[in-house]
């Protein structure tokens, strides 16, 4: 039987319900389908109020504190963001601001997106992966985006969608059981960073 992985899922979603957590809880599923996982779900949603008064890792809450150390030391993340003024969210960026630059070396990472539109789609290539890229992370090769079109109100319906999941997931696998060498880094510069 295959390792466990540790899977960190941050859903950039604002609110409940959000397409976009519905989307992140059905990639999860996808990957337990087929790999044993152990998950670490993060709402932006749910931790707002702590991120809008931390300006640098020094001033984050304990809370706060542990979801951040799990993004650091998954073996595999998986991100998603809705779409606004053709961007992720400006908390979802925030978060990721609070993780040390070296902290995600070759960590694979998941991108998906949710938005009003296929016209966002490319939000993927052109706003999520240049970010993960400059945290020298693993964006796997297949991103998953949902449009409204592809819910039936907070239900996801569309089979294309399900089957976009699928191939990122299997698409996802190989680069999974490479493996990944963590990068040790002390206290100290996670605090300057």
């Amino acid at each position: 039987m295959p390792n466990r992985l540790k899977v960190v899922a941050v859903s950039g979603g604002l609110q409940r319900p959000s397409r976009t957590l519905v989307l992140v809880e059905h990639i999860l599923a996808a990957l337990a389908d087929v790999h044993p996982v152990d998950t670490h779900l993060i709402e932006l949603g749910q931790i707002a109020p702590q991120l809008a008064g931390a300006l640098h890792r020094a001033q984050v809450s304990k809370d706060l504190d542990t979801h951040i150390a799990a993004i650091e030391s998954a073996d595999l993340l998986v991100v998603a963001s809705p779409v606004y003024r053709g961007s992720y969210t400006g908390l979802f960026k925030h978060l990721f601001d609070l993780v040390h630059h070296e902290a995600l070396f070759d960590a694979p990472v998941l991108l998906a997106a949710t938005g009003g539109s296929d016209r966002h789609a490319l939000v993927i290539d052109h706003q999520l992966r240049p970010l993960f890229s400059f945290f020298q992370a693993r964006t796997l090769p297949v991103g998953v985006y949902a449009s409204e079109a592809d819910f039936n109100g907070y239900q996801l319906t569309s089979h294309a969608l399900q089957e976009r999941i699928a191939l990122a997931i299997s698409r996802a696998l190989p680069w999974l059981h490479a493996g990944r060498v963590p990068v040790q880094f002390s206290p100290a510069s996670r605090v300057a960073a």
